[in-house]
């Protein structure tokens, strides 16, 4: 494996799209989280002031690693789309064919992608341990893990996007098809989504039955459901209405939609024509 991955980054270390996805996302990072930290500043201290929100700093070490995860998580599909663009360029360039012929197995191609998909999820992830560090060092507050958990939501999130990106790019195997079936994708599910959640809090409302969010048992936002911005008096006030959230339903959720990403990925290569 450690071969194929040396084969792998002599492929992409000189990639324009590599460095130009990398970079957005890095900088992303730092500015999606300070416009955070500045809005909290500038705004919620001022409400704070005011007594209308009590005590609460989105960056405190108490809240860092959470809010981190949160923000962190919008930018994820930017390493999805590198994922897809990375493996759809083998077809296209007919690179898994010759790969093959130079004697890599299907199952070895296959496999040294989702490594790679994985190893791009723990360089995301260790951005945002080091994000939520230097912010959580700025609030001039006691270190503290609280909330450290959501940076494993956070990776699972970054995951299973990863994933998702291999099985649409190896069922389609166009770059431009491949990325239009992806942000389609994602745009109708989140709308279901929010339909499900209507309908979750009518019931709730008019039948008192609490099926949680029902919108985050959907593939995509399962994992995205697992990530939430900290506690704070406005979501203590919205709880009284809203469905409970289920975090272990929606982690199950989470978790099973990412085996089976992984096995119809796999399945896919494997058996269909190169």
């Amino acid at each position: 494996m450690q071969q194929l991955l040396k084969t792998e980054w002599l492929k992409i270390k000189n990639y324009t799209a590599f460095k130009v996805l990398s970079i957005f996302f890095l900088i992303g990072v730092l500015l999606t989280n300070y416009i955070v930290y500045v809005f909290n500043k500038n705004v919620v201290e001022n409400v704070n002031a005011v007594g209308m929100m009590g005590s609460f700093n989105p960056y405190s070490f108490e809240n860092t690693w959470q809010t981190t995860s949160y923000a962190t998580g919008f930018l994820l599909i930017l390493p999805a789309l590198l994922v897809i663009i990375l493996v759809t360029n083998e077809f296209t360039y007919r690179t898994s064919r010759q790969n093959v012929i130079d004697g890599w197995s299907r199952q070895q191609f296959i496999e040294v992608k989702i490594a790679m998909a994985v190893i791009t999820t723990v360089l995301s992830t260790l951005m945002v341990i080091i994000t939520a560090l230097v912010f959580g060092l700025f609030s001039k507050t006691d270190f503290s893990l609280n909330g450290v958990s959501h940076v494993g939501f956070f990776f699972l999130k970054s995951l299973s996007y990863n994933m998702i990106a291999i099985l649409v790019a190896v069922l389609i195997r166009r770059t431009g098809f491949a990325i239009g079936l992806f942000f389609i994708y994602l745009g109708a599910e989140n709308i279901v989504s929010q339909l499900l959640d209507l309908w979750g809090l009518k019931l709730k409302a008019q039948n008192g039955i609490d099926l949680g969010s029902i919108g985050d048992y959907l593939p995509m936002n399962a994992s995205d459901g697992l990530l939430t911005f900290p506690e704070n008096n406005f979501k203590s006030l919205a709880k009284n209405v809203l469905p409970t959230d289920y975090t272990m339903v929606v982690l199950g959720f989470a978790l099973a939609y990412l085996v089976l990403f992984v096995y119809f990925s796999r399945r896919r290569f494997i058996k269909t024509d190169l």
